[in-house]
């Protein structure tokens, strides 16, 4: 899942989304321990989304909505003076 498409979606949709990944997740754990995984891969891609999602749901909970938060007043000022 792309992370422009994880950004459309609502604090709820992103909560089902990751219970959705994480099941998926617990279940090729298990073909993998059992020899039955095929597409290896997935497990990959899925670790990646699930951090994606958890990434953007606490920039959406903090208010920033995705974008970079700007350094505190004042460090700056610290910055240039030694």
């Amino acid at each position: 899942m792309k992370a422009s498409q994880i950004r459309d979606l609502t604090l709820d949709q992103l909560d089902d989304e990751l219970l959705k990944l994480k099941r998926e997740q617990f279940n090729l754990r298990f073909q993998a321990a059992s020899g039955q995984l095929e597409n290896t891969a997935r497990v990959r891609q899925v670790r990646r989304d699930i951090a994606r999602i958890k990434t953007i749901a606490r920039s959406k909970k903090a208010g920033g909505a995705g974008a970079k938060q700007s350094a505190p007043a004042g460090a700056a000022d610290q910055a240039s003076n030694g």
